[in-house]
């Protein structure tokens, strides 16, 4: 029997443990994928936290997977042997409620999320529907297209859902925020950056690619905002964000778990002024974002650490110490 290595989380708060286990078998419509690259994502962190409500246990975390076709099962036609996938968040929909039905297949209630409920990348392999996979652009490596699989993907959705701002505040810059204010520099929208006080790297990176101001996220911009996105999961922050948008603004909440938003004055929210969040994504965004990454050029600030560290990069994104994204690389090879 072929064996792999994986780092599960396996219900005690905070911790993930290596295992050995069977290397998986395709069953219809899947595909089996070797891994090569994972990244590190907050919503694995909230996952291994305990802040997500009923996880598969135990199970393999990882959604920003990068990995080559090594295995088709029954009916599974769409990839060849050895072609490079991204598996993402969203692992499979019903395609037959009522939200599938309107293209809300992100809000499917049966829709079971990668690294959640199913298995995901933290491993040396991952079986994975093939109709959630998406192909990836050649002209990023394998190190600096996995971010772009969940940071890259709710940041694209939340900056449509922003509408179409000219000034945009981001709030929390990592591997979301990193990605997404490239792409509004790219459309002529003047970024402002929000970091957790006193974090120069971060504001720093945020000025290297193309914001306009870069502070702390108590401070005030210079100019009032169109639109902000939150993707640092503080549920003060949007009071804080209403406070900066002009109205009509929009705040956006980009992330699957924040914690709870204290009560505001309703003068913050009138004037026609909106918060909407962001659930999960959908096949289209996935295809949508990957043909625009084809073409505009994504620097992703990347650290690279073996598979065997997960849990020392989970204890990093905690922390707080992470400028950009972490990736899980291809180390445990065998």
């Amino acid at each position: 029997m072929k064996t792999m290595r994986c780092q599960c989380y396996e219900g005690t708060r905070g911790r993930l443990t290596g295992r050995v286990r069977p290397v998986p078998v395709a069953g219809p419509g899947q595909v089996l994928l070797r891994v090569h690259a994972c990244g590190v994502c907050r919503t694995d962190l909230h996952l291994v936290d305990g802040e997500l409500p009923d996880p598969l246990l135990p199970v393999v975390p990882g959604h920003e997977i990068v990995g080559t076709v090594v295995e088709r099962g029954p009916g599974a036609t769409r990839f060849e042997p050895g072609e490079r996938l991204g598996v993402p968040w969203l692992g499979w929909a019903c395609g037959d409620c009522a939200a599938c039905a309107r293209g809300h297949e992100n809000l499917c209630p049966q829709a079971r999320f990668t690294g959640y409920q199913v298995d995901g990348g933290y491993a040396d392999y991952v079986l994975a529907d093939e109709r959630f996979c998406l192909r990836l652009p050649q002209r990023y490596d394998d190190l600096h297209v996995a971010p772009l699989l969940c940071a890259g993907l709710i940041g694209y959705r939340a900056l449509r859902a922003a509408g179409d701002p000219r000034r945009l505040g981001l709030y929390g810059f990592g591997a979301a925020a990193h990605i997404v204010a490239q792409l509004a520099v790219a459309e002529g929208r003047e970024v402002h950056a929000f970091t957790r006080p006193g974090d120069s790297a971060a504001q720093a990176l945020a000025l290297k690619l193309g914001a306009h101001w870069a502070g702390a996220s108590g401070e005030a911009p210079p100019q009032p905002l169109d639109a902000a996105i939150l993707f640092a999961p503080a549920g003060e922050l949007v009071p804080e964000a209403l406070a900066r948008v002009v109205p009509g603004g929009t705040v956006v909440c980009g992330g699957i778990h924040m914690s709870d938003i204290p009560s505001f004055p309703y003068r913050l929210l009138w004037g026609e002024r909106s918060v909407k969040s962001i659930a999960n994504l959908t096949r289209r965004d996935g295809e949508e974002f990957m043909a625009l990454a084809e073409r505009v050029p994504i620097a992703t600030e990347v650290a690279g650490l073996p598979f065997a560290q997960a849990q020392q990069a989970l204890d990093r994104l905690r922390s707080g110490a992470v400028v950009g994204a972490l990736v899980l690389s291809d180390m445990l090879t065998g």
